[in-house]
């Protein structure tokens, strides 16, 4: 039979896409990004996610495209694209200040001196007081610099929208100023505005009042200088909110020790290779994901897990790049270096959050892209209104303008992505990372949380629980012929009795005649004496077997020692709970969390460690593969399911869940499969994931409520003349201040 196969015409060849991440310049609000997605997208075979707050579009693109098409694309809608190029960080490894950016010192020098000639304007407008002689070619002088000089990113902006048919928030702002500007060059070169000892009242709403005697310049120079510093709060504050991914990926080490025919070597870290090994001194940082080979001491791991306190590490312990070590010297073999290195995998999936967008960000950008032109339109008819029922142009004016200004929606184009970036970036902090947005709608809905046992509840590692020595004999003396026995052994239970009889007696006896006894245990000569540790005796004092049996009842293993023929005591072995346990458990209970346990274990096994740590629910003796269909069967239940596990044979089950989340003290496989990844391996931590996300859903829920009930309130208040266009401007700038310092509280999650 020929194993040859033929293909047929109806298999379409599968074509190969390439993604690519472009840096977008001169986007101003959530409308601008929604234009450069909708023309991307409008390319055949692209796909592209374009991110308002971090100026980044995603884009897969198939073959036959190149990156230079895309740039070109995103050109001729009237922006710049480039792809990014990684910023070396400092020597000392420090992240940039807030402030250390060329464009936002730019917009910091062009705010300060258009709102401190603005100022002296808008007072002598709201301030009739203050009006003496010709005081309106004063306020003129001052807003002329300000309308054209200090809003000259609006009109450039627009005027570059205009020549290719868009507009944007630009567009408002632009027209509404430069409207009202030219009124008041009207008044006062061509109307009675100029005449010296002109007085001009002030009001929140709209009056009639003679257009030729009517000024606007405190809104043509109020409005500019409210909406740069709108402009420039916003941008700082999203610098702020992607700090902690900026800190993330400029953790690691400059420079590294590296190990060269027994002599140390300093080269940069970008040269070493896996295989090399490298010295770590106290205090400094390990360079790179890595074995210890040679020495003792402690890693501060801080600034990965969250966790506070240094872990002691010696040969074999695994070690990651970026933590610090704080006592003892390293010899460290290199196992992964530069994109594979725990650090980095862990700085891209926090980028890959941040640029993703959730169901509900789409929708808002859905609204921002029609937004603008209907807001022209009811401008347009605010005007046209206005006029047909008063009569009056300067009433109608005011109001149009007041409609311009007050409807921009960059507040709805920040609310999703400002709180995504402060979210996943305070998760990394903690040790958190959220794979992507849609991940906190998950979170929401879950009211079943089913625990891997091995390795999630437990320590993954038997240990010696009890010590049962019988009349006459002596704990300790027992524990130490024992442990001397076992430790010739490499069985999992021999290591756990080896290593509490070392703590304890801190010196064990030399073994003679030593004996492996396959499935009944170990023998030999310790002292002069013949020790026996297992299953090697036949009948058991009536006290030695009720603590046998009770033993394997709890679920733990039941080993017996003796010597000379006589068994002298038991030791019971377990999987031990990790402390942290009880305490997650309670945790998830307080987040509406139904908890199950599940595990491959003896069902006695299992219910014994459930009964420990708080769990009614118990689903034993599975076998790997079956763990899927127990997920499957539990949401066929009707129940929304998170799935914690760290193993490779959790990895599919995790995948099925409505939650994923892996301990990174896991697999590769089981990471890869989790929606969440626990960079610390405590369980405690998974309820801070599913807080943490419900806290950043619920506040992207609050920046849109605010978002789309500022618009829909404000628009009405405005086109009915109830709003003067300077307070519209003020509020408009407060609008985006609030949702971003709304965002910014996410910081302070602990």
């Amino acid at each position: 039979m020929s194993s040859t196969t033929t293909p047929t015409a109806a298999t379409p060849p599968t074509a190969r896409t390439a993604e690519v991440e472009l840096l977008i310049g001169g986007m101003t609000c959530a409308s601008c990004a929604a234009r450069v997605e909708k023309k991307l997208n409008r390319m055949e075979g692209v796909t592209a996610t374009v991110n308002y707050a971090t100026e980044k579009a995603r884009v897969s693109y198939p073959e036959g495209v190149e990156v230079a098409d895309l740039i070109a694309t995103v050109v001729k809608t009237g922006y710049t694209a480039e792809e990014p190029v990684r910023q070396e960080p400092r020597a000392d490894g420090s992240a940039d200040a807030p402030d250390a950016d060329p464009e936002l010192t730019a917009l910091r020098g062009r705010l300060v001196v258009s709102a401190l000639l603005a100022a002296p304007v808008v007072l002598f407008a709201m301030v009739p007081a203050l009006q003496f002689d010709n005081w309106q070619w004063l306020s003129l002088t001052l807003a002329a610099p300000v309308v054209v000089w200090g809003g000259l990113p609006f009109h450039r902006a627009a005027w570059t929208n205009l020549r290719h048919g868009a507009s944007t928030m630009d567009t408002l702002v632009s027209v509404g100023t430069l409207a009202a500007f030219g009124w008041s060059l009207w008044a006062l070169f061509l109307g009675d505005a100029g005449m010296p000892g002109m007085r001009h009242p002030f009001r929140l709403t709209v009056s009639r009042a003679d257009g030729a005697s009517t000024l606007y310049l405190e809104v043509a120079a109020g409005v500019t200088a409210f909406i740069l510093l709108g402009r420039y709060l916003e941008a700082r504050s999203k610098r702020r909110a992607g700090a902690a991914l900026r800190a993330l990926m400029e953790l690691g080490a400059k420079d590294v020790a590296v190990l060269r025919d027994g002599r140390e070597t300093r080269v940069p870290v970008d040269r070493l290779a896996v295989g090399d090994r490298f010295v770590v001194r106290p205090g400094e940082k390990i360079a790179t994901d890595g074995t210890v080979v040679e020495g003792a001491g402690a890693v501060d791991a801080s600034m990965l897990t969250g966790e506070s306190v240094p872990v002691d590490v010696g040969p074999g312990d695994a070690v990651t790049g970026a933590t610090v070590n704080t006592g003892g010297r390293l010899v460290v073999e290199a196992t992964r270096i530069g994109a594979d290195t725990r650090l980095a995998r862990m700085a891209v999936l926090v980028e890959e959050a941040q640029n993703g967008k959730a169901e509900v960000q789409r929708l808002a950008d859905r609204v921002a892209g029609v937004f603008v032109p209907v807001v022209l339109l009811i401008a347009a008819a605010t005007f046209g209104g206005w006029l047909g029922v008063t009569g009056d142009t300067v009433a109608a004016f005011t109001a149009a303008v007041a409609v311009l200004i007050i409807a921009c929606p960059c507040a709805l184009g920040l609310a999703t992505p400002t709180a995504l970036m402060v979210g996943t970036g305070r998760g990394a902090q903690l040790g958190i990372l959220i794979k992507g947005p849609e991940v906190l709608e998950s979170t929401r809905r879950v009211d079943t949380v089913v625990l891997d046992k091995t390795g999630t509840v437990t320590t993954g590692r038997m240990t010696l629980q009890e010590v049962y020595a019988a009349e006459g004999t002596d704990e300790k003396e027992l524990l130490r012929l024992a442990g001397a026995l076992e430790h010739a052994s490499e069985h999992p239970v021999a290591r756990a009795v080896a290593a509490r009889a070392l703590e304890r007696a801190g010196e064990l006896p030399p073994v003679e005649q030593f004996e492996n006894v396959p499935g009944r245990g170990v023998r030999g000569r310790v002292e002069g004496r013949e020790v026996a540790v297992g299953r090697l005796f036949a009948t058991l004092p009536d006290d030695l077997a009720r603590v046998r049996d009770q033993a394997q009842r709890d679920g733990r293993t039941a080993v017996v020692v003796g010597w000379d023929g006589h068994a002298r005591g038991v030791l019971a072995v377990a999987d031990a709970v990790k402390d942290t346990s009880v305490e997650a458990v309670r945790r998830l209970r307080a987040l509406g969390l139904t908890p199950v346990l599940l595990t491959g274990d003896h069902r006695a096994v299992a219910e014994a460690v459930a009964a420990e740590v708080g769990i009614d629910e118990v689903i034993a003796e599975v076998l790997p593969e079956d763990k899927v269909a127990v997920v499957r069967k539990l949401q066929d239940e009707g129940r929304t399911v998170a799935m914690v596990g760290d193993g490779v044979n959790d990895a599919a089950a995790l995948a099925r869940a409505d939650l994923g989340l892996a301990l990174g003290t896991g697999t590769d496989a089981a990471i890869e499969a989790g929606d969440l990844t626990l960079v610390r391996g405590d369980l405690r931590v998974a309820a801070d994931a599913i807080r943490l996300s419900r806290r950043t859903l619920a506040t992207i829920k609050g920046n849109l409520v605010w978002a789309f009930g500022y618009n829909v309130a404000a628009l009405p208040l405005a086109a009915l003349g109830l709003l003067n266009p300077m307070i519209a401007g003020a509020a408009m700038a407060f609008s985006s201040v609030f949702v971003v310092s709304n965002s910014l509280r996410l910081r302070a999650f602990r």
